[in-house]
């Protein structure tokens, strides 16, 4: 999410209101998911030019998705400012997740990006609440101090239906749940550092985001491919994505 992590680290706390940095976030987050759907190439995943693997879902899918959640990320924002409880932050997250269903006629598109970019919305508004200068550290310092805890309880909990707690249980993958639990090392540990290296490099930031998703795609055991490809497919995508 490069929008999130190299526009706000300048951002120092107390320069605007609670409500008009909520929707500021708001907004980075909106655009993120745009710049993640208008990347390309993108093996197997809906971008602007096709759909990749899909054939229930479409680039307009996406935008009637993305447009429907303006409000959750800055409702989770506020949150994390008013120090709110995981279970606050969850019942925002389902509510959330329902109006992206209903934007996309039942097809889930950003059910992640409802959980992972949620929570660092979140941890966004508590670094801001407690006057902390905003970075990648302080913004994964934050979710793992006050959130930690009951994120790890919520990877235990088996109840969700979801092609991805399936093939977590399956398969013995790593899912969102897990990786928000230990503050998201795919974003802070292979994602960030690898747009980073290629923006230093001289090169565009399309290409820096390309590069991030491929090592991503080398590191991460997504799910969704396993549910597909199951671990012939995973070890494939991470085969090849070097």
């Amino acid at each position: 999410m490069p929008d999130l992590t190299t526009e706000l680290i300048v951002e120092r706390p107390g320069s605007r209101t609670d409500e008009r940095f909520a929707g500021r976030i708001a907004r980075l987050a909106v655009r993120s998911l745009y710049a993640e759907l208008a990347l390309y190439p993108k093996p197997g995943l809906v971008s602007l030019v096709d759909n990749g693997s899909h054939d229930d879902m479409n680039a307009e899918t996406f935008l009637r998705s993305l447009f429907s959640l303006r409000r959750y990320f800055r409702d989770i924002c506020e949150a994390g400012m008013q120090d709110a409880p995981f279970q606050v932050l969850k019942r925002l997250g389902i509510e959330a997740e329902k109006r992206m269903l209903r934007a996309t006629g039942g097809i889930n598109t950003h059910r992640g990006a409802i959980f992972c970019v949620g929570l660092l919305c979140a941890a966004i508004g508590r670094c801001q609440a407690r006057g902390i200068l905003l970075s990648p550290e302080a913004i994964r310092a934050v979710l793992l101090e006050r959130w930690g805890q009951a994120l790890f309880a919520h990877t235990a909990d088996g109840n969700v239906a979801s092609h991805g707690t399936q093939v977590v249980l399956r398969y013995a993958a790593s899912g969102a749940r897990e990786e928000a639990a230990h503050g998201l090392p795919s974003v802070f540990e292979v994602g960030l550092p690898a747009l980073c290296r290629t923006l230093a490099a001289g090169r565009s930031m399309r290409l820096a985001r390309v590069d991030a998703l491929f090592s991503l795609m080398a590191r991460v055991s997504d799910t969704n491919v396993y549910h597909r490809g199951g671990p012939d497919g995973a070890a494939t995508v991470r085969r090849h994505a070097p």
